[in-house]
């Protein structure tokens, strides 16, 4: 079988709720960074097999198949197509999986996978309100209603679930929340985004253009007593809006290419995806899922957690990157280590490449070797995958 190599890896600095990408229609954002990828890489393009797109919220300025549309929008051929996968928050993750598995089979030499959500205009959950006002049904049928009877999935609920299962205490959530930002704002600051971060030229209020390519969400006056003052997202729980992913609008694309298309069309090799894997899990704490696929993920490879350099974990709730490092007894220096969600944002459709391309970048700039990311994803399942730096071809 053949290897699945990363040969460009860039994202979008996200954007608030309503912030300063509010008015960019996400099929465009997804085209930006699909741009960039080709400018990088120098691929031709009419050379690429597939564009795989996530997204989460298929509906309004997101639906009809945003995957073809991004690819239409690009300056790629007319003749390549493009697909859209939703796998919750892992989607372009599982995007990245899928066209891992095409290029490893031979099937396909190059695939373009990336990922959008523009939070701002296509509210979290739009697709389930929509089904209900206008008569459609709910996503819950007879048989599963059957197996969870009067139980309703929620992230929220997961997130303290998590937090009560691994004894996570809120003193715990704010304190990692605050590094969360720390790290991020350092991060921006020594300029460790910028060779992954596209710049866009944005509109603002007053009519006037700007560049965005600072991530928004960042709050480098955060401290842990302003952490402490908010209230929990549930009475009585431990979850706060400072201890959760913000809502926000990105995107980002990976390139995967074959040996064979990196040597016919020269291609910048960045790393090479080791091992991949995806699970299910209890879909009411719903959010324990990075726990068995990293340790799926860790079987397949032949790895420690230990021979692993840095890690990547959505912080979707701050519980789940903490439940996820005591359970398998990780090295909190290595996770997260430029900021996760609580102070990067959270584009749900665009998460996992954005994770994917800031490890990629981080890995090179450290000089160090296997990467892992890991997503939890709403139904209970979760994607995890190994990458190894390198800037050729494996022997």
């Amino acid at each position: 079988m053949a290897d699945a190599y990363i040969v460009g890896a860039v994202r979008t600095a996200t954007g608030r709720k309503k912030g300063r990408l509010s008015q960019i229609h996400p099929v465009d954002m997804g085209a930006i960074v699909i741009d960039e990828l080709l400018d990088r890489t120098g691929v031709p393009t009419n050379a690429v097999d597939d564009v795989i797109m996530g997204v989460v919220s298929q509906i309004g300025s997101q639906a009809g198949n945003l995957g073809r549309n991004v690819a239409m929008s690009s300056k790629l051929d007319l003749e390549v197509p493009g697909t859209t996968v939703d796998r919750q928050c892992g989607s372009s993750l599982q995007a990245i999986q899928f066209g891992a598995q095409a290029v490893m089979s031979g099937t396909q030499d190059v695939v373009i996978c990336g990922g959008v959500e523009a939070m701002s205009s296509v509210e979290i959950g739009s697709n389930i309100r929509d089904g209900l006002a206008n008569g459609r049904g709910v996503p819950k049928g007879e048989r599963l209603e059957f197996q969870y009877p009067g139980i309703q999935f929620s992230q929220f609920d997961g997130a303290e679930l998590l937090a009560e299962k691994y004894e996570i205490t809120r003193d715990d959530l704010d304190a990692f929340g605050l590094l969360s930002h720390k790290r991020a704002k350092r991060a921006t600051e020594s300029g460790y985004f910028e060779n992954e971060v596209v710049p866009l030229n944005i509109k603002l209020e007053d009519g006037s253009s700007d560049v965005h390519n600072v991530d928004e969400g960042i709050r480098g006056e955060a401290s842990i007593e302003a952490m402490q003052s908010l209230n929990p997202l549930r009475e009585g729980g431990v979850i706060t809006a400072g201890t959760a992913s913000q809502i926000s609008d990105g995107a980002a694309a990976i390139m995967v290419a074959n040996e064979d298309a990196v040597n016919k069309y020269n291609l910048p090799v960045r790393a090479k995806i080791h091992s991949l894997a995806v699970i299910g899990s209890d879909p009411v704490i719903m959010l324990e899922g990075p726990i068995p696929a990293t340790e799926k993920v860790l079987e397949k490879a032949g790895l420690s957690i230990d021979d692993i350099d840095l890690f990547e974990v959505n912080e979707a709730f701050g519980s789940v990157p903490l439940a996820w490092a005591k359970a398998l007894n990780a090295d909190q220096d290595k996770l997260n280590v430029n900021g996760g969600a609580q102070a990067l944002g959270h584009p749900l459709g665009g998460t996992g490449a954005k994770l994917m391309t800031t490890l990629v970048h981080e890995l090179e700039r450290r000089e160090a070797k296997y990467g892992l990311v890991a997503i939890c994803e709403g139904g209970g399942t979760a994607n995890a995958m190994i990458i190894e730096s390198m800037s050729e071809l494996s022997s």
